[in-house]
């Protein structure tokens, strides 16, 4: 396992992957921050590519991510992850209504804990989920980081209409 550490304008970034792709991609304010095992290795020429998607997402340059991720869960959770990854750039879902895209209106609270446990924020855009009443919930990084992905998405279009 190979990690780095990136500097954003929303503070320090954690990503770590190995062959198979990018297992992890946190903030450093995490509320569950993540250890590093004494097997792995600090690289911090690694993930160049990921990188480079990621500044120029800060930069309002891009909307989607092309790079292999490899999060690893149960099949649950994995379905949950590939659902937030169809949420449209600049666009937000209740975790009610993505429960119901995931086939299961009843299962709101679930899709909630497996977007929790979402390994790579921003690449699989857990911040655009939202509570029902339109209120900003659960964040790992905390609310005000998940209100400024969200800004910089909307400002983001917002630049390209003008």
């Amino acid at each position: 396992m190979r990690y780095r550490w990136m500097a954003s304008p929303f503070g320090q970034l954690f990503l770590a992957g190995d062959s198979k792709g990018l297992r992890w991609l946190q903030f450093s304010c995490s509320q569950r921050p993540l250890k590093v095992e004494a097997s792995w290795v600090r690289d911090d020429s690694a993930f160049g590519d990921v990188i480079t998607q990621l500044e120029e997402y800060f930069a309002g340059k891009r909307r989607a991510f092309d790079v292999e991720l490899a999060p690893s869960g149960p099949p649950f959770q994995q379905r949950v992850w590939e659902l937030l990854r169809t949420i449209p750039y600049a666009e937000t879902v209740s975790y009610g209504e993505l429960a119901r895209r995931f086939g299961n209106p009843a299962a709101a609270r679930a899709v909630g804990q497996a977007n929790r446990r979402n390994p790579l924020l921003i690449l699989i855009p857990c911040h655009r989920v939202i509570g029902a009443s339109g209120r900003l919930t659960g964040f790992s990084a905390g609310l005000d980081i998940k209100s400024r992905l969200l800004a910089l998405e909307r400002d983001s279009c917002l630049r390209r209409l003008e």
